[in-house]
């Protein structure tokens, strides 16, 4: 029999006792789970915790569980999982409402019936729910034509601490009254409400979708940086441009050097005008391949898998540590290749890619001694900052993050951030800890 606070206000099925699980190497897990039906279930379990001064942690799929935070366990997890389906859908106005456990995948599916699609490919859409995806501001190599969540974003329900909910935004893209509060909820990693619906711009799915790969030896990665600069300067339209260490290159299509993945989506004709500019104009160094329609869906599904699940299937990932660079976007034609030749100087396996269009680059560790990985992240960052950037850890091992500052330390603007943090949770019980400065 389970002994819960909550057993007599929600279904019994509804709380589950993890039972028979070994430790989790992330953290951030607790000895039950919880798992509303409604926004009204998600209202009351909070209401309660707050009231009893009960810790929660706000899960969707689960891919998120190594980001953040010091703490083993709390006292339930709050599983969205099963919180899930579209609330509205309006194809004329390309706008839909949907619950947050919803997947990437099943909205993705849903709105491929309508020959309209979110713009947004985080890794593990089919366990990445819509909820975690906004609540992390999380992105894709897309991000380089269609920007973050936050760009798609044009209204929340989100429920506080306290059991209140309160609506931002609204349902129509036309929505410029008064403060845009989605932006205080989104990116927030769940610290000041539970994100239950969220009301989403649509795009059409593009007619036509192409991949250019270009492969670089690693002597010639000079000839890379003119080839960029003319390709960003030029007419062409590029949804992803993607730089590639030689360790993901190999994984990834089975060639040795630097690769540039180019993604285009348009009508056919456009589609291959661009090919045509990229073959005429790319270095004669490099080797082109093209990846059209299936095969590029393909690889991108793929490259989706590259960084760490989260959730239970520790011992089948390849990167321990994945860190999360912030630079100017040529900055990283250096940071790629640096971090690829660090690895090897340490003894480490490490893949690693970044936009060039949008400065986002991420780089995956493999397993080592702690000292390693740690004097590792150290000389990555130091080289970051020289250049102005940043550096998070955005997964990692509960005992690696306990050693490690993983926001890189406290912005100057963090008095603001603590003081609604106050405000809205004054018991600090939604995500204790998982954010910057330990909020």
């Amino acid at each position: 029999m389970i002994s819960f606070p909550f057993q007599k206000m929600i279904s019994q099925q509804r709380i589950r006792r993890q039972t028979g699980r070994a430790y989790c190497p992330l953290g951030n897990t607790a000895p039950y789970t919880v798992y509303p039906h409604t926004e009204e279930e998600i209202a009351l379990i909070l209401r309660h915790a707050n009231e009893r001064g009960l810790t929660v942690i706000p899960e969707g799929g689960g891919t998120k569980r190594g980001w953040g935070g010091t703490k083993e366990n709390v006292d339930f997890l709050l599983s969205l999982s099963e919180y899930k389906g579209i609330i509205e859908h309006s194809p004329g106005d390309m706008i839909v409402t949907v619950r947050a456990g919803t997947t990437i995948q099943e909205l993705k599916e849903g709105l491929a019936a309508h020959k309209q699609m979110l713009p947004l490919d985080p890794p593990w859409p089919e366990f990445a729910t819509i909820g975690g995806v906004v609540a992390t501001n999380e992105s894709g190599p897309k991000r380089l034509r269609y920007g973050s969540a936050r760009d798609h974003v044009i209204g929340l329900r989100v429920v506080y601490p306290d059991g209140t909910v309160i609506r931002t935004g609204g349902k129509v893209v036309k929505n410029v009254a008064g403060y845009d509060m989605n932006k205080l909820f989104i990116g927030s990693m769940g610290t000041l409400g539970v994100i239950s619906e969220i009301s989403l711009k649509l795009r059409p799915l593009p007619q036509y979708e192409s991949l250019v790969l270009l492969v670089f030896p690693e002597k010639d990665i000079a000839a890379m940086r003119p080839f960029v600069v003319s390709l960003l300067d030029s007419v062409l339209e590029p949804f992803s441009l993607e730089l590639l260490s030689p360790t993901l290159t190999e994984r990834m299509y089975g060639e040795n050097g630097y690769m540039l993945a180019i993604a285009f989506e348009d009508v056919g004709k456009a589609v291959r005008y661009q090919e045509e500019w990229i073959q005429s104009h790319r270095p004669p160094v490099s080797r082109m391949y093209i990846l059209e329609c299936e095969k590029a869906e393909k690889w991108w599904d793929d490259f989706s898998r590259i960084s760490p699940r989260g959730a239970e299937e520790e011992g089948l990932w390849d990167a321990r540590v994945t860190v999360k660079i912030g630079s100017k976007n040529m900055d990283v034609l250096d940071i790629v290749p640096m971090c690829h030749m660090l690895g090897q100087v340490k003894g480490i396996t490490v893949k690693a890619r970044g936009g060039a269009g949008h400065g986002l680059s991420y780089v995956y560790i493999g397993e080592h001694t702690e000292e390693t990985l740690l004097s590792y992240i150290e000389e990555v960052r130091s080289f970051i900052g020289r250049k102005g950037g940043y550096a998070i850890i955005q997964h990692a091992p509960l005992a690696l993050r306990q050693k490690i500052e993983v926001w890189g330390g406290t912005p100057s603007s963090f008095f603001l951030l603590e003081g609604i943090k106050r405000s809205i949770d004054p018991n600090r019980i939604l995500n204790p800890g998982r954010f910057i400065g330990g909020i």
